[in-house]
């Protein structure tokens, strides 16, 4: 009798037991993760922003076709982007601008890279501070044909002397701006030798070029990339000597290397 009363009693607590985990499995709140995930994200605030559909190489004058509009986080959209609740007819009023430098496909477009329609279009591309001048060339003073548009090329004169033929290195990593009427090489064309390369140099620069073409030929060679140094100004320097012009007359001067 004994015996049968206490296992009344064992049953009795383990079936409270069980109805007391499964009240509060019942009642507990869910997982704090379930909760997060069923809780939506808040909405990203986004702007719509001017980019380019499509590669546009530079001096390429834009068309419709080269814009899109494109949803772009509002905190990113830096000063300088064309935005379409600030100018929602860019795309329309900016067709006939010039590219300035190149654009890669979803770039924001920017007014300091295009230059408005009315402006030269060589002038447009040409950088703050700088000059364009053309000078002759052919393919045995131009790397073979081989020199296109932003190669950076050293221009070597050489002249005949009392002493001789002589060459010298006058200008050194000079950009190309053009040959001829292409300004940058599109993906396939041929190699074409033209007959003039227009060349940017600062206007100390094109003084000394201007000079050196009535005193003997002008070459141009080629640089390579890792060799072009950066577009920080540069001095026409030779082997230790500066190259000056006054009054339409080079002189020479040697400086400490």
């Amino acid at each position: 009798m004994r015996v049968a009363r206490i296992a009344v009693i064992v049953v009795a607590v383990l079936a409270g037991l069980i109805a007391m985990i499964l009240a509060k499995s019942m009642t507990a709140p869910a997982p704090r993760e379930e909760a997060a995930l069923q809780e939506p994200s808040p909405a990203l605030d986004v702007v719509e922003v001017l980019t380019a559909s499509s590669a546009i190489p530079l001096g390429t004058s834009l068309t419709a076709e080269h814009f899109a509009w494109t949803k772009w986080p509002t905190e990113s959209a830096t000063e300088g982007y064309i935005r379409k609740d600030e100018r929602p007819d860019a795309d329309s009023d900016l067709v006939g601008a010039v590219a300035r430098s190149s654009f890669i496909p979803g770039e924001p477009i920017k007014d300091g890279k295009i230059a408005l329609v009315g402006q030269g279009f060589m002038s447009a591309i040409l950088p703050k501070g700088r000059r364009a001048i053309a000078t002759r060339i052919s393919a045995e003073t131009s790397a073979g044909g081989f020199i296109l548009p932003r190669d950076r090329v050293d221009v070597i004169l050489t002249e005949e002397g009392e002493k001789g033929v002589s060459s010298e290195t006058i200008l050194r990593n000079i950009r190309v701006l053009a040959i001829d009427q292409n300004v940058e090489e599109q993906d396939g064309e041929k190699v074409v030798v033209g007959e003039t390369a227009t060349l940017e140099l600062l206007p100390q620069q094109g003084e000394i070029l201007a000079t050196a073409q009535r005193q003997g030929t002008l070459s141009l060679v080629l640089r390579s990339l890792e060799d072009a140094e950066s577009d920080s100004e540069q001095e026409a320097v030779n082997s230790g000597t500066i190259v000056m012009v006054r009054s339409g007359v080079i002189s020479k001067s040697t400086v400490k290397q």
